[in-house]
């Protein structure tokens, strides 16, 4: 059987932390910003983690267990 190749997707837009939770930056950043408030932008800024209930899917195609 062949060796589980990583989604090139998943592994672009996701970073596994020490503690081994899903750390993923926000959508809704790269265009049409003149309309968003500041205080969006800013907040759309930092990153945030993974749901609870999408961290096994997100696990699956990063192939980690």
């Amino acid at each position: 059987m062949p060796k589980m190749k990583t989604k090139s997707s998943a592994k672009k837009r996701f970073v596994l932390t020490g503690s081994g939770k899903i750390k993923r930056k926000h959508a809704f950043k790269s265009h049409i910003l003149t309309k968003k408030s500041k205080k969006r932008k800013l907040k759309l800024t930092h990153a945030g983690l993974v749901h609870k209930a999408d961290e096994a899917n997100i696990r699956q195609q990063l192939t980690l267990k």
